[in-house]
C-alpha cells in the first residue's frame, strides 16, 4: 500500500468523525432553545400536571399504613 492511499483514508476518517460531530452540534443548538422557551412557560399561574387538589390528598390518606 503507498503512503498517499494512506493518507486519503486517514482524511477521509477524519472528515466523517469532524462532520458527525458537526451533526451532532447542530442537532443540539437547535434542541436547547425550545427547552428554554418551555422553562420561561413555568411561571403562569395556569399550571397544567401534577396538583395537589382535595381528592388527591383524600387518597394519599388511604394509603397510610
Amino acid at each position: 500500500m503507498s503512503e498517499k492511499a494512506k493518507l486519503s483514508r486517514r482524511k477521509f476518517l477524519l472528515a466523517a468523525g469532524a462532520g458527525s460531530a458537526a451533526t451532532v452540534a447542530a442537532i443540539a443548538a437547535k434542541t436547547v432553545p425550545q427547552a428554554q422557551d418551555a422553562a420561561a412557560g413555568a411561571g403562569d399561574k395556569k399550571r397544567k400536571g401534577y396538583q395537589l387538589t382535595e381528592h388527591v390528598r383524600r387518597y394519599y390518606e388511604t394509603t397510610k399504613v
